[in-house]
């Protein structure tokens, strides 16, 4: 029973700490966005948050779209990555479609914007090749 206990206490903790990092992607400090964007990135490739993500995932994906629009080089090419897991935690269901469909525009952008560093462009370029390989419905 304790141990039942401490585990979903453990777990509590968890996701009060990913909450915390996605509130910190709409914080006017970069660095801020950036330490958020690790945590999450660290987060997501270490554990399988899929049922958490799944009623947060528009947040999610409006403070992603707000690093990939505002932000620079580090900022952008670590909201691309956060954006790979969070497609690969979604999985090729509607919801990754839909968390695909709403960036794949700005990845684009991205990617296609000479003038953005060449890790964001990267970075981009990676999450575009991945999410469309999980999550497109659309062969094309």
């Amino acid at each position: 029973g304790s141990e039942v206990a401490a585990e979903q206490c453990q777990e509590e903790e968890v996701e009060d700490r990913l909450k915390e990092h996605m509130d910190n992607l709409l914080d006017k400090s970069a660095k801020t966005r950036q330490a958020a964007l690790q945590s999450l990135r660290l987060a997501f490739s270490s554990k399988t948050l899929s049922e958490f993500l799944l009623e947060r995932r528009l947040m999610l994906t409006d403070s992603l779209e707000k690093c990939l629009k505002k932000g620079k080089g580090e900022e952008q090419a670590l909201a691309g990555t956060v954006l790979t897991l969070l497609c690969l935690q979604m999985g090729s269901g509607p919801e990754g479609e839909e968390v695909f469909h709403n960036l794949k525009p700005l990845l684009v952008s991205v990617l296609t914007d000479s003038t953005a560093s060449t890790g964001a462009r990267q970075s981009c370029a990676t999450a575009l090749g991945m999410c469309c390989y999980i999550a497109a419905a659309d062969l094309e």
